[in-house]
């Protein structure tokens, strides 16, 4: 083959499309094509085609062929245009004859309990007269014999392309190494490869030039999207890969109208929502398991990247390959009720606080705003003073209360007596107690203010009053410390919610500072 015959593929308007529900709008999506089709981009990947209800001119998912095509430009220069088609949910019955215009490539996809069927819906893609592409999902989850099996499949379809799809970004480079040579020595040699990778590790790039860098001796293909957009974390970048194909100097990718492209549609996005490389994602990857999984535990909000690793360690592999939420909060659930006999620490705790004031400190920024009301209170009052999930800076706490590693991991020594909930991983703590015991106190998930109020009661102390717990409020910093921001966004349910807690719990909690949880 005198010149490598290799193409570049965009996949931003489909696997980009997780990220806003496909919600382009007609217009910006034709504008993107454009900008796509004048940098000289090889194939251009327009949407799905699945099974939905009725037609939107705005979205990139569509029942018929037809819908799609109305969104490609008049002037398509050497571009072909694709779509994609899952075996699950989409009826083939829906999909036209290709009628010579249009797309063009048909890029059709199954998971490995339904491969077999998966074959069967290629050829009926192919018998309507459409280049056609079979990406099976996680090559990383099969055996080297099941690989083989789908190769001899593909031989007898013949299709144009066949996909190495690394769907959940776990492989690493002898993985391709692996894979390339099994699939390049059992594929018949026109049928083009393609690669299609994701950033769990941060490796695509890394992993696309290495792939070019083969330079087999059969037609190559590689995926990507403007700025990596896709479902969290990511897809390779294109600018990127087509950057190192001009290096290689066979392919004239133009690079600025990539540029405007993601500065006019895809940066702006960026800013609303985030993709790219985070440790969590990198861990689900490690283990070979489906994304979701590491987004579910994200948005707990109270585990570090070290619990979810030991919690993503613990997966039984029958549940790997399709998203269990059930199952994962079992095991969150299993991994945070460490059940514990906390019969001594309790009574301790009680002898110390039974019949006593308790004045709460929460990392509210009003312990800034009220710092003068609050010295007024201590100095008058003389209470047991129990910081709540950190060491405050301007007072000295009597004792300090965590149930949550995120906040418990970033200390190193503690000033004063630290009373811990099971769930955390710290056998020198002065005292454990049992976190089933408090976490239900609260109906969405665990509080650390809920949890310690509920032990406060528990310990019969004569009157709770609290400062800084403000609540979420909008367009506001809820934190005294800005480093103490998290990810985990509520609003004013999660405040009504909180106040109903507080008021199930029967205390007469007092509030010293303003509080949205502070509800009549």
């Amino acid at each position: 083959m005198a010149k490598y015959d290799l193409t570049l593929l965009d996949c931003t308007l489909r696997d980009g499309g997780y990220v806003i529900d496909w919600k382009w709008g007609f217009q910006r999506a034709r504008n993107i094509i454009h900008a796509l089709v004048k940098a000289n981009t090889d194939v251009v990947e327009v949407g799905f085609l699945r099974n939905v209800d009725g037609y939107d001119p705005d979205v990139t998912v569509c029942n018929r062929i037809e819908e799609l095509n109305r969104l490609l430009p008049e002037n398509r220069g050497n571009t072909m245009f694709s779509a994609m088609a899952m075996r699950s949910n989409y009826d083939v019955a829906k999909l036209s004859p290709y009628d010579g215009k249009g797309i063009e490539m048909l890029r059709i996809t199954a998971h490995d309990y339904d491969i077999a069927d998966g074959m069967d819906f290629a050829r009926e893609v192919k018998a309507k007269g459409y280049k056609l592409s079979i990406n099976p999902i996680n090559i990383m989850g099969y055996s080297d014999e099941r690989i083989l099996w789908i190769l001899q499949q593909v031989n007898e379809i013949h299709p144009y392309q066949f996909s190495i799809v690394d769907t959940f970004g776990s492989m690493k480079r002898r993985d391709l190494d692996r894979i390339v040579s099994l699939v390049d020595n059992n594929l018949d040699s026109d049928i083009r490869v393609a690669l299609h990778l994701h950033e769990n590790m941060s490796l695509s790039c890394c992993l696309a030039q290495r792939f070019v860098d083969f330079h087999l001796n059969r037609p190559v293909a590689v995926d990507g999207s403007l700025m990596g957009m896709g479902r969290i974390p990511g897809n390779l970048p294109i600018e990127l890969i087509a950057d190192y194909l001009n290096d290689y100097g066979e392919t004239v990718y133009d690079i600025d109208y990539l540029m405007d492209a993601i500065q006019d549609y895809i940066a702006p996005l960026k800013g609303e929502t985030n993709w790219g490389y985070t440790p969590a994602y990198f861990l689900s990857a490690r283990f070979n398991l489906h994304r979701n999984y590491a987004e579910h535990y994200l948005k707990k909000g109270d585990l570090t990247n070290r619990d979810i690793n030991h919690i993503l360690s613990r997966f039984d592999r029958s549940k790997t390959t399709a998203f269990d939420a059930a199952y994962a909060d079992s095991l969150y659930e299993e991994y945070k009720n460490h059940k514990i006999d906390d019969s001594a620490a309790r009574a301790a705790l009680k002898e110390r606080l039974k019949s006593k004031k308790v004045l709460l400190i929460a990392p509210g920024s009003s312990i800034v705003q009220y710092n003068d009301k609050i010295r007024s209170y201590i100095t008058e009052e003389a209470p047991i003073l129990i910081s709540v999930n950190f060491i405050p800076e301007d007072y000295s706490p009597d004792y300090a209360f965590f149930s949550n590693n995120k906040r418990f991991d970033k200390l190193e020594s503690y000033p004063c007596p630290v009373i811990i909930t099971s769930n955390l991983a710290d056998e020198q703590a002065d005292y454990r107690i049992d976190y089933n015991s408090l976490s239900s106190a609260f109906g969405s998930g665990s509080n650390s203010l809920i949890m310690l109020l509920k032990l406060l009661k528990d310990m019969q102390a004569e009157r709770v009053v609290i400062a800084g717990a403000d609540g979420y409020l909008e367009n506001a910093e809820n934190y005294y410390n800005t480093a103490m921001s998290s990810a985990t966004t509520h609003g004013n349910r999660y405040n009504l919610e909180m106040s109903s807690a507080i008021k199930k719990l029967d205390m007469g909690v007092e509030f010293l500072t303003p509080s949205a949880y502070d509800r009549v």
